[in-house]
């Protein structure tokens, strides 16, 4: 049939279009509702019985001809729109990648750290407890009663009767004792809460590390010693260890503690006032009370505690000059110490 034919000759020409736009218009035009290929099923009509079924097949033919090419060619030009994409897309592997920014320990914690594995390379155990605490625990069993003036000495946060924010570390020592039997060599770390004004070396939230030895011929000498090697592994062989008597209600003797300072190396500065002495903190003899609190016969064993705090010494060791600089997240402070 010579109108098949032309048909045929009219799609090879406009099927050599080079975008997908226009293959879509060369398929509705001869495939669309009025398209050619479809007006020419309305020509059998008008065909002879004899011829009918001849040019059904031919039409049919010339169908699914077109409905081939046009796939094979959509087929063909999608791939050729896709290599140019990735030809304007191209990556250039040797320029160098995108650096993804990475965290690190805060000061603190890198602090925290270091002690704990001071203490345990001491033959220590670190001991944890609760932050929220009862008043036994954080005042009575330490020898602390109720109306006692040394509770003046700390403003406690109180959560409801008896129930309280710890002021210290300390209340983990009592669980320990009423847990363990001696010996016992123990440090206490954690976040501690006073209502304390803030300034530059005070915070109500601040962390304190704590450290209890039980066991028979215990002395003040072992506390020197212990304390004297933790000092010079934190700060430096050079470093000195001072104590001066002190009292607190939970030791017997007591003393306060402090180091020669690591600035002038004990000459006298600013940073010391001109002492050449940084204090610390508390330190003595387990009070006979606390130990009877724990049922801990004081006639048979004596043991020594302690009580720094972890901003005091990170503030020494590394020089930072305002304890509000730990809580202030300003990375320009807490980048040097990743």
């Amino acid at each position: 049939m010579k109108e098949i034919e032309e048909i045929k000759k009219e799609f090879e020409e406009k099927i050599k279009t080079k975008s997908i736009e226009e293959l879509k218009k060369v398929e509705t035009h001869f495939l669309g509702r009025k398209g050619k290929v479809v007006d020419l099923f309305k020509t059998l009509k008008n065909a002879t019985e004899e011829n009918r079924k001849n040019i059904g097949q031919q039409i049919n033919d010339l169908k699914s001809y077109v409905e081939e090419t046009i796939s094979k060619r959509l087929k063909e030009l999608e791939e050729i729109e896709k290599n140019k994409l990735l030809a304007n897309e191209r990556i250039d592997i040797t320029l160098p990648g995108i650096r993804l920014e990475t965290g690190g320990l805060h000061i603190l914690s890198k602090v925290m750290k270091e002690v704990e594995d001071i203490f345990l390379s001491m033959g220590f155990d670190v001991m944890t407890g609760p932050e929220i605490e009862s008043d036994y625990y954080n005042f009575e069993a330490l020898n602390i009663p109720e109306f006692h003036p040394a509770r003046d000495m700390q403003d406690t946060f109180y959560l409801a009767k008896k129930i309280l924010l710890r002021t210290q570390t300390s209340p983990i020592q009592i669980r320990t004792m009423e847990k363990y039997k001696p010996p016992i060599r123990i440090i206490a770390i954690g976040r501690c809460y006073r209502r304390d004004a803030i300034d530059s070396s005070h915070s109500p939230i601040f962390h304190q590390v704590e450290g209890l030895v039980i066991d028979k011929n215990v002395s003040f000498s072992s506390l020197k010693g212990t304390l004297l090697e933790f000092t010079k592994k934190m700060f430096g062989e050079e470093t000195k260890i001072r104590f001066s008597p002190s009292y607190f209600p939970f030791v017997e003797p007591g003393a306060e503690t402090a180091i020669s300072c690591v600035i002038c190396k004990g000459k006298g500065c600013r940073v010391c006032k001109y002492t050449g002495w940084l204090e610390m903190g508390g330190s003595g003899m387990v009070h006979p009370n606390v130990l009877k609190n724990v049922n801990i016969d004081p006639e048979e064993y004596q043991g020594f505690a302690f009580g720094w705090g972890v901003e005091r010494i990170a503030m020494i060791k590394y020089g930072i000059p305002d304890i509000r600089m730990f809580l202030q997240n300003d990375l320009r402070f807490l980048e040097q110490f990743k």
